[in-house]
C-alpha cells in the first residue's frame, strides 16, 4: 500500500489562503509572465539592470513634458533613493525646470501609538524623498517646499483630499511588498478590512503593519540588511486605494531580490498580485483593473523551483 500523500493548508498567519489559486500562480512560468486579459495592464520582462531605467525614463519624461507645456504634474513617490537622485541629476544636466511639480510621498513608519515618523528620521520615506530628490535638485529648478508633501501627524486625515484637491495623481510609482502589499495598504491590517467596494474607497490612514512586512524591511540597507525585526516600526501611515484608482496612470516595478542575489522573496508575490484574483488580500491586485505599466526583472520572472545546491 502506498503512503498517503503530505498535504496542508497555508499557516494561518498567511494573509492569502486560496491553495489552489497559490499553486496556480506559482506554476506560471517565464514565457507566460506577460499574458493578461485586460489589454490595459501591461507587463513587460525586462533584464535585471534596466528596470529602474525605465522608472528613471518615465520619471524625466513628465518632468521634461510639464517644464515644457508650464503644466502641473501630480506624482506618488515610494522609496527608491537611487532612483530620485539619478533623476535629480538628469534634470539638472539638461535644465529641466521642476517649480510644477507636486510630489506626494506614498508612505511613512510610525510608532506604536500611530505618532508618524517626522522628515528628519533618517530611515524614514519623506527623508530619503527629500534629500535624495528635492535637495538634489539645483536651487533654481526646484519647486516650493510646499509642493512635496510627506504623511505627518497634522495632515493624515486630509491626506487623500490633499491629493485630490492637486488634481489627482498623474502617476503613481508603485511595487508590492511580501505581502502583496500596495504603499503599506496591509491584506490583514484591521485598518483595512470591508468588501472590495467599500476597500477601494478607502483613503489614507495609520495602519498595522504585518509581521512579514516586518521581516521584509529587516533586510533592508536602512535597517542593517540584518533580520533585525525590533529595528522596523510596527506601525506606517500609507495612501488608500482609492488614491491609487483614482490616479490617472500607475508604473508598477517588481525586481527586488535579496541584495543582488538570485534569493527574491518577490518572485511568487509578483506571480500572485499579477495574475491572482483581484481582493483586498492582495493589495497590489487592484491595478490589475486599472491602466497600468508593469516591469518585472528576469530573475523575478524566473520560474519557481526547486534548488536543493543553494538552499538560503
Amino acid at each position: 500500500m502506498s503512503e498517503k500523500q503530505f498535504t496542508y493548508q497555508p499557516s494561518q498567519w498567511v494573509p492569502f489562503r486560496d491553495k489552489e489559486v497559490i499553486d496556480r500562480v506559482a506554476a506560471i512560468k517565464r514565457e507566460d509572465m506577460e499574458k493578461h486579459p485586460n489589454p490595459d495592464y501591461k507587463i513587460k520582462v525586462v533584464p535585471d539592470a534596466s528596470v529602474e531605467h525605465y522608472m528613471i525614463a518615465d520619471m524625466v519624461k513628465r518632468l521634461k513634458e510639464s517644464s515644457d507645456n508650464h503644466k502641473k504634474v501630480v506624482m506618488i513617490l515610494p522609496n527608491p533613493v537611487t532612483t530620485y537622485r539619478y533623476v535629480a541629476r538628469l534634470c539638472n544636466a539638461l535644465d529641466i525646470d521642476c517649480h510644477n511639480l507636486y510630489a506626494f510621498a506614498m508612505d511613512e513608519y510610525a510608532d506604536q501609538d500611530g505618532n508618524i515618523a517626522p522628515e528628519n528620521w533618517p530611515q524614514g520615506f519623506t527623508y530619503a524623498m527629500m534629500n535624495n530628490f528635492y535637495y538634489e535638485l539645483d536651487e533654481k529648478l526646484r519647486p516650493e517646499k510646499s509642493h512635496f508633501v510627506g504623511l505627518s501627524n497634522k495632515n493624515i486625515n486630509d491626506y487623500s483630499k490633499m491629493i485630490s484637491d492637486a488634481g489627482e495623481a498623474d502617476i503613481v510609482y508603485a511595487g508590492p511588498g511580501w505581502t502583496g502589499h500596495l504603499a503599506f495598504i496591509e491584506p490583514d491590517a484591521p485598518e483595512f478590512q470591508g468588501s472590495l467596494d467599500e476597500w477601494k474607497q478607502m483613503g489614507a490612514r495609520v495602519c498595522t503593519l504585518s509581521p512579514f512586512t516586518l521581516a521584509q524591511n529587516s533586510l533592508h540597507g536602512a535597517f542593517g540588511l540584518s533580520g533585525n525585526l525590533a529595528a522596523v516600526p510596527p506601525k506606517a501611515a500609507t495612501i488608500g486605494p482609492r488614491d491609487v484608482i483614482a490616479a490617472k496612470y500607475r508604473h508598477d516595478t517588481h525586481a527586488i531580490t535579496i541584495h543582488g542575489t538570485s534569493s527574491a522573496w518577490q518572485r511568487f508575490t509578483t506571480r500572485l498580485v499579477l495574475h491572482g484574483p483581484v481582493s483586498p488580500r492582495i493589495p497590489e491586485s487592484i491595478m490589475q483593473t486599472v491602466p497600468t505599466s508593469v516591469f518585472v526583472s528576469e530573475t523575478i520572472a524566473k520560474n519557481i523551483e526547486p534548488d536543493w545546491v543553494n538552499e538560503y
